[in-house]
């Protein structure tokens, strides 16, 4: 549902009753409400299509796939997000008094829409920047016109090509060229007080981070700039100075569990607290931040009993082939390789060293079976 419709049930619902030219009309009560301009309402698969249809852009065979693109590159997720709570006030004039009220409404709430990510803010920022014809949606739609005659041979596609080729490669000739010292997505959120450098935020190589310094490429002396890796639900674009700083004292050391120090931090894949060479993932009611002693105990001893129900079965004789209980079902797992246990073992548990090296001995005998391959027929 677009925001121009959720308008217009607003002012359907606000409407007066039919009334004349100098009719005395009754004073009731009058109400004041204080109201916050809302952002208009993220997209949905289904709401995206009919707005790129009211844009002509793209057909009905692309629109799937062009959704499903922008969610592979992580341009945009979809998923939930929490309202805030927020209190409006008021006013109500009934019988010569005048009333005055606080009440609470839950905004910004989202469920199942397509969010942009701070990787995809960067990048459409980047585009607008420096391809704004390109990525007119006029442009686009005249584009897809162009497609059209030529599919029904009223514009040879070279010619389209060409007209194209020659808007778009100049700009990207241009874009390449330029060298500036803000960088799109760049952001600095302030000065770090005990360095006194400054503090950015920005895409790196594995999504958005927090730096404090500039690195120097010219002086090998000068220090080199600290990086950390911003939290899920933290982005680029509202994270503070404050919540920027605190994300440096990550790595943190929790406590000491078995004579072995528990370390809380954040990696590629999220929260997570390192003990005795091992990694268990923080969830997400818990921050890594103000995380326990005790709270960080119990996802140890809880990692621990998962792995024991996973692992089936181990040998003295080869470390490394293993029986292990999977999502389908138990297997044997050898060099990295995996392999399926036959129907007829009901009990894999049971399975001895000799055994399971035949199953892997005759899986690695047996031809592989060959892939069915479809021929698209021709129009």
């Amino acid at each position: 549902e677009s925001y121009d419709d959720e308008n217009e049930k607003e002012h359907e619902n606000g409407l007066l009753p039919p009334v004349e030219l100098h009719e005395v009309l009754t004073l009731n009560d009058i109400v004041a409400t204080e109201r916050f301009t809302q952002r208009p309402p993220r997209y949905t698969e289904a709401s995206l299509v009919r707005r790129l249809e009211e844009l002509g852009i793209g057909r009905p065979s692309t629109y799937a796939p062009t959704i499903q693109t922008i969610q592979n590159r992580e341009y945009v997720i979809k998923g939930d997000k929490e309202g805030v709570e927020r209190i409006y006030r008021v006013i109500t004039l009934a019988k010569d008094k005048i009333k005055e009220a606080d009440k609470k409404e839950i905004v910004g709430a989202d469920r199942n829409k397509l969010m942009p990510t701070d990787i995809g803010t960067v990048v459409n920022d980047f585009l607008m920047a420096y391809f704004p014809d390109v990525l007119d949606y006029n442009f686009t739609a005249s584009v897809e016109k162009e497609f059209d005659a030529v599919a029904e041979g009223e514009m040879v596609w070279t010619e389209a090509i060409d007209k194209f080729y020659k808007l778009f490669h100049p700009i990207v000739e241009e874009t390449a060229a330029i060298k500036t010292e803000h960088k799109v997505g760049e952001r600095q959120l302030g000065v770090d007080p005990k360095t006194g450098n400054p503090v950015f935020v920005k895409i790196g190589r594995y999504g958005p981070v927090v730096q404090i310094g500039q690195a120097h490429p010219d002086d090998k002396e000068a220090p080199k700039p600290q990086f950390a890796t911003l939290m899920k639900g933290q982005s680029i674009e509202t994270i503070t100075l404050e919540e920027a700083l605190k994300l440096f004292d990550l790595p943190r050391t929790i406590g000491e569990y078995e004579g072995k120090d528990m370390v809380a931090a954040v990696g590629r894949f999220g929260p997570f607290i390192r003990h005795d060479g091992k990694f268990i993932s923080i969830p997400k009611d818990l921050n890594p931040l103000s995380i326990t002693a005790e709270e960080a105990i119990e996802l140890i001893d809880e990692k621990r009993k998962k792995d024991e129900q996973r692992y089936l079965k181990k040998f003295d004789e080869d470390p490394e082939l293993e029986i292990l209980n999977g999502r389908y079902g138990p297997y044997i797992t050898y060099k990295k390789a995996n392999y399926r246990i036959p129907k007829t073992v009901t009990q894999p548990e049971k399975l001895t060293y000799e055994e399971c090296m035949k199953i892997i001995t005759e899986a690695a005998e047996k031809p592989a079976t060959p892939k069915k391959r479809t021929t698209k027929k021709k129009a």
